[in-house]
């Protein structure tokens, strides 16, 4: 191998990760619009007006609140299955990856 393939990249030092403080003011600064807000948002929210006087039409909004509530932790349990599974996967490679390294090291030596 060449001296050139041997050299090493110096990568720029990471900055310091943001504290607690600018974390929060980053997040009372964005806009509601932000897509950070809107992301999981319903497709279709419920009828913001939190009093009905019909009983049954405010059955009906509870209702519906309670099967968005339910969806959204259905879709929160797969993306935390999904997570766990890409873990594994990337935990997985990270064994081959050292295995094939070892490897690679026991044979140039």
């Amino acid at each position: 191998m060449s001296a050139k393939g041997k050299r090493r990249v110096v990568l720029p030092t990471r900055p310091a990760p943001p504290t607690v403080e600018q974390i929060l003011e980053d997040v009372r600064r964005a806009p509601a619009h932000d897509p950070v807000f809107t992301a999981l948002a319903p497709e279709d929210p419920p009828d913001p007006s939190p009093r009905t006087e019909d009983p049954e039409a405010r059955y009906e909004q509870i209702y519906q609140q309670s099967r968005a509530y339910v969806a959204m932790n259905e879709r929160l349990r797969q993306a935390g299955d999904r997570l766990r599974q890409k873990f594994e996967d990337l935990r997985q490679a990270g064994q081959r990856l050292e295995e094939d390294v070892s490897q690679v090291t026991s044979a140039t030596s």
